[in-house]
């Protein structure tokens, strides 16, 4: 007897090829083929870290109702099987790594808390709790959210959101502490390094766009992007060659392109409203996630114009960037809410992109 699969499988596992939709000719879809490939990893599936050709690890948090803790997974980026899970007593939602020392940072968003992870081993290095305030119905601890790490320095800039943002400075080595970079306004979000010339970028709800100098770790500029409020800039990836920075807006049905160097809009792509984006200096690429139109645009990163919209159902989420740039990943979260937890796990898809 053929065994009844429901509707909502089948779409889980048809080939996600059959579910892209170009939002170009199709005289582009023969000149940039790429193929779709997805497979279910665990529910709370966040953050994503590629490292090298034989890992790509996500930060899951697991149950609500179930879990206490949650897991980091590495994975064979080739196949997307899972290869290792290290348990993590505290729930995992940011991720970064500093790929000199073998060392991955989790951001523990509910417990204020950062968390060191030996990639090699799974070993648990240290957790340290930032902001220690109990939580009330009156009083929030700062949440942190995104992380970055400069490896020149061995230093993890990670953000906590709240009325008052900050961004908390600390040792990589040693877990300890550096400095609270503190005023950066209501639910600083957008996190983004560029090492080399010693820039940290901040976003936040108040509209802006804010520059901080990791030699001093003090702020020296912030500029109001747009005067309207109808805006909320979440998440930032960087062209350092070209000075320009990519915003999303989850507010807003566009992607913001701004010159670093002044914080002027060169750009206003047209985009639904819009959660993560990187950009491929390889292919001269920008991708964004669009959470609730559960798709991921392809952009070219010159002319910005869209290149493909490719529909992945349901959640779209975080994303990273395979070293040669040809395969991009995507954590696919399921519908869920306090009220009625996803009964399926969240997904992993990778996108592979043909040779230009």
């Amino acid at each position: 007897m053929t065994p009844f699969i429901s509707p909502f499988v089948k779409k889980r596992i048809l080939p996600l090829a059959l579910l892209v939709s170009l939002a170009t000719s199709g005289s582009a879809w023969a000149e940039s083929p790429f193929t779709v490939e997805r497979k279910p990893v665990s529910k709370g599936a966040y953050e994503l870290v590629y490292d090298s050709p034989q890992a790509l690890y996500v930060a899951t948090s697991g149950s609500r109702k179930l879990d206490k803790g949650g897991a980091l997974y590495r994975l064979d980026p080739a196949t997307l099987n899972i290869t290792q899970t290290i348990k993590n007593e505290l729930k995992p939602f940011g991720l970064a790594m500093n790929k000199k020392t073998g060392t991955l940072f989790l951001g523990n968003t509910i417990n204020s808390a950062i968390t060191a992870v030996d990639a090699k081993s799974g070993e648990v290095k240290g957790s340290l709790v930032l902001d220690k305030r109990p939580r009330t119905e009156t009083e929030r601890p700062l949440a942190p959210r995104e992380l970055v790490v400069d490896e020149s320095t061995n230093t993890v800039y990670m953000g906590g959101l709240g009325d008052q943002s900050v961004v908390w400075v600390i040792d990589g080595a040693t877990l300890q502490l550096r400095k609270t970079i503190e005023g950066l306004g209501k639910y600083a979000t957008g996190l983004a390094l560029d090492s080399a010339a010693s820039r940290l970028y901040v976003t936040n709800a108040d509209n802006e766009l804010i520059t901080l100098d990791t030699k001093t770790d003090t702020v020296i500029s912030r500029v109001k992007l747009e005067a309207d409020a109808d805006h909320f800039y979440l998440n930032i990836a960087l062209d350092p060659a070209t000075h320009r920075a990519f915003i999303t807006d989850s507010k807003s049905p566009q992607l913001l392109v701004v010159d670093t160097e002044n914080g002027k809009v060169l750009q206003k792509v047209e985009v639904p409203v819009s959660l993560a984006v990187l950009f491929n200096p390889v292919r001269h690429e920008i991708y964004v996630t669009h959470r609730e139109a559960g798709k991921v645009s392809v952009i070219d990163g010159k002319t910005y114009k869209m290149l493909h919209s490719i529909v992945t159902p349901v959640h779209p989420n975080s994303l990273a960037l395979s070293d040669d740039g040809q395969s991009l990943f995507v954590s696919v979260k399921q519908a869920s809410s306090k009220k009625q937890e996803a009964s399926a796990p969240d997904d992993v898809v990778r996108i592979t992109f043909a040779d230009k």
